[in-house]
């Protein structure tokens, strides 16, 4: 049975997979992540009466052990935390600096299918983080974007990475991207999934497919998606902060930079983006400004890279607290 929600309730798809974590120190962690990040960001954001539903397929090794880390948040239902098909993600992430990886993968999420979000239709806002190309697929957010008015924000990462046969995670080109624009509300990606997304015209180099996409280009392809259906495009861009591509109460096109917030020892910058995620979502839910939305989004991913556990995450008070010390007094959601 799922939860009676008597305040907001967010959805967030993805997988929870097992990580074996080599950090550019040389330290090794052993820990679930992606969708944990982002359900304990937003568990801490959000109120008592609020609700985070994490809907993801979990091998069954992994259901008890994902279940009691999250059970110390008052305010998440596991109704949708599954491991009938008892396939889940297994990944190994070696760090050659703070911001660069290399990725294989060793175990496999069941996708996630539109019976799946059933029971979370209702939700205030969904929040995709999936980190490969099938776990959430375009129909299931069409099925979403069918039936429930609140946003979807979907973490491009899924979309542009895809395995090999040997199982290491590479990058892709997402050509069916425009599939997906009129399902999505809030596009988040990086410069090189920005890379991935917006193709050389024909004829060009073929060396320049998928490399990270100069800042140049970036209005072009934001317009791109924004005139088709997609509502705001944030692109992440490491030490700057991030970019904001949306239309105004105008319609028209604008652009802003969101610097970031400074992190003094950075420890471990794994599920950095998930925590983004998390914090954008809430704070669109809290503002229904862009702006706004993502200086939770540097907040949440400041506060995850600050440590290795999920004890890292603020609540509400010390997240206003930190975006106003950033950003001044009048920068967090009234």
């Amino acid at each position: 049975m799922s939860t009676i929600v008597t305040g907001r309730s967010v959805a967030v798809l993805g997988p929870i997979p097992r990580d074996h974590v080599v950090t550019h120190r040389g330290e090794v962690f052993d820990k679930y992540g992606c969708v944990l990040y982002t359900v304990a960001a937003l568990a801490s954001l959000l109120g008592p009466d609020d609700v985070v539903r994490p809907i993801v397929h979990v091998r069954g090794e992994d259901l008890d052990p994902i279940r009691r880390q999250l059970e110390v948040y008052s305010n998440v239902d596991l109704t949708g935390i599954r491991a009938d098909s008892d396939r889940g993600d297994v990944v190994e992430l070696r760090f050659r600096d703070q911001n660069f990886r290399d990725e294989r993968q060793t175990g496999f999420m069941h996708p996630i299918q539109p019976q799946d979000v059933e029971f979370a239709l209702d939700s205030d806002a969904f929040v995709c983080v999936p980190i490969t190309d099938y776990e959430v697929a375009q129909p299931t957010l069409a099925y979403i974007k069918a039936h429930s008015d609140a946003p979807i924000l979907l973490d491009c990462h899924g979309p542009t990475v895809a395995l090999t046969a040997a199982g290491h995670r590479v990058s892709r080109l997402w050509i069916d991207r425009d599939a997906w624009l009129p399902t999505i509300d809030i596009m988040k990606m990086n410069l090189e999934e920005a890379g991935c997304s917006w193709f050389p015209p024909p004829g060009s180099d073929p060396d320049l497919f998928g490399a990270p996409l100069p800042r140049d280009q970036l209005a072009e392809f934001a317009t791109h998606c924004l005139d088709r259906g997609v509502k705001a495009v944030c692109v992440t861009l490491d030490e700057e902060g991030c970019v904001l591509f949306f239309r105004g109460a105008d319609g028209e096109h604008r652009e802003e930079t969101v610097p970031r917030i400074s992190v003094e020892n950075v420890v471990d910058t794994t599920g950095c983006g998930d925590s983004f995620a998390a914090g954008m979502a809430f704070g669109y839910l809290e503002s229904g400004d862009f702006v706004t939305a993502a200086r939770y989004g540097n907040a949440m991913g400041a506060q995850r890279c600050s440590g290795s556990d999920l004890s890292v995450y603020l609540d509400l008070e010390g997240t206003n607290a930190q975006i106003r010390e950033a950003y001044g007094a009048e920068a967090v959601a009234r």
